[in-house]
């Protein structure tokens, strides 16, 4: 049962989104307790030199800047942490995620935070928690050779330890619009809570 739920949507379309609508729809069909709300279509930072040597820096010795560079990649990663059921509105830009969505996964992928190196490799940190990504396509089929957008998500969330990872696609909507909604609305009903 899902208590409490991070609703991220990523489309650049505030309106007339497809994968905006499926993510309510999903969120909606779990009817958690909380929900912690997160559009990326407000940008987030982008990182760079300084916000890495930040990140890099023991916790005991980062100075007020580097405290500040990171508050946001801070709060993304505590909403994670929260949140037992992640749902993402993933639309398919050029076959891969929006660039959005990236800078978030790049703000929340943070080593002795999210991840941690073991003796085998890296070990998710986030485990226990369940995804579901909403995407939606003009072409592009989803788990087909030219989709590295579902592929990616699915590497990303397990690699921080979210490994229980569910899609649900309107996928090909230039090529069968109602078809591949109706397709989408009905895994999305038969979502289990």
């Amino acid at each position: 049962m899902t208590s409490i739920l991070l609703h991220i949507d990523s489309s650049a379309r505030r309106e007339n989104s497809v994968t905006r609508d499926l993510s309510a729809m999903i969120a909606s069909q779990l009817a958690p307790a909380k929900v912690i709300r997160r559009d990326l279509a407000t940008p987030l930072a982008l990182l760079d030199e300084a916000w890495v040597g930040a990140n890099f820096t023991p916790e005991d010795q980062r100075g007020p800047e580097q405290k500040a560079l990171l508050a946001q990649s801070d709060a993304l990663v505590q909403e994670l942490q929260e949140a037992d059921t992640i749902v993402i509105g993933a639309p398919i830009y050029n076959f891969s995620v929006p660039s959005t969505l990236k800078a978030w996964i790049d703000l929340v992928a943070r080593v002795g935070v999210t991840f941690k190196y073991g003796e085998a490799g890296p070990v998710g940190l986030l485990q226990g928690k369940r995804a579901i990504i909403a995407v939606a396509s003009g072409g592009t089929e989803a788990g087909s050779d030219i989709d590295f957008a579902t592929t990616y998500l699915r590497h990303v969330l397990g690699f921080i330890g979210i490994t229980e990872v569910e899609i649900i696609a309107a996928d090909q909507l230039a090529l069968d619009a109602e078809g591949s909604i109706t397709k989408a609305k009905a895994a999305i009903e038969n979502l289990a809570a």
